[in-house]
């Protein structure tokens, strides 16, 4: 009797401690059911994520500039490895892109090899269009530039009683129907760079009057240009010897 009793403590102690271990096990876990779920959902991304990866990507075309330090990986998505690093600001170019989840990833070229790169931590590039000058346009502000021969120089002046630099150039443009700034800065920060000048295009000068861009003017072709300097408005050589050495850029508007 007495070891059918001591067997059944004994097998009731045993239940007892696999009980308390499955319940430990539970609580170190949450509980039982979501450590299978979260198992599950593992094994789900997992395969979504390869099936995304595996699948077919479209064309993608354009030229982007990485808006940090950016790794480029072998293919979409961060578990790749990477083949090489983008340095900040430098530009590639996309050839292909495709969906991982909610994100949209990007095949590109650089630095010689071709990866996969996260779309947001890419910035398109703007290439600014300099459109040629209308030749009636251009022929017209020249033609008004040089009717203006002679009118004095008055600094601050906007008439055809005085003129500043910046004065002639708004005046000119407004009768040929054109807009144009005040001042000789705004005016450069407006126009546009060309290194092929042609009639009708500002040309700059730096460190006159003042440090940095301080005078401008209107180019009239052959080397020339027009202006509101000195005593009058007058036609001077992009090579004269004071006004080669001050010469900046030419700029369209």
């Amino acid at each position: 009797m007495k070891k059918l009793v001591f067997t059944l403590f004994a097998a009731s102690s045993l239940i007892f401690t696999n009980s308390a271990v499955d319940v430990e096990a539970a609580f170190n876990s949450n509980t039982i059911t979501p450590a299978i779920e979260s198992s599950h959902t593992a094994q789900v991304n997992t395969e979504e994520v390869e099936q995304v990866a595996a699948a077919k990507a479209t064309v993608k075309t354009g030229k982007y500039k990485t808006k940090y330090n950016s790794n480029i990986r072998l293919d979409a998505g961060t578990k790749y490895k990477v083949v090489t690093m983008a340095k900040k600001g430098t530009t590639v170019t996309a050839t292909h892109q495709k969906k991982v989840g909610s994100k949209t990833w990007y095949k590109v070229k650089v630095n010689g090899k071709a990866g996969w790169v996260l779309s947001t931590l890419l910035t398109p590039t703007s290439t600014k269009v300099v459109k040629a000058s209308n030749s009636a346009s251009s022929s017209e502000v020249v033609s008004i530039a040089l009717s203006l021969k002679g009118i004095p120089y008055k600094f601050g002046g906007t008439t055809t009683s005085g003129f500043d630099c910046s004065g002639f150039i708004q005046y000119v443009f407004k009768k040929a129907g054109k807009s144009v700034s005040r001042t000789t800065g705004t005016q450069f920060a407006e126009s546009t760079t060309v290194s092929n000048p042609v009639p009708g295009d500002l040309i700059f000068f730096a460190n006159t009057y003042k440090a940095g861009i301080s005078h401008v003017g209107i180019y009239i072709g052959n080397g020339q240009f027009v202006h509101a300097g000195g005593s009058k408005a007058e036609v001077k050589s992009v090579n004269d010897p004071y006004w080669g050495k001050k010469f900046h850029s030419y700029k369209r508007l």
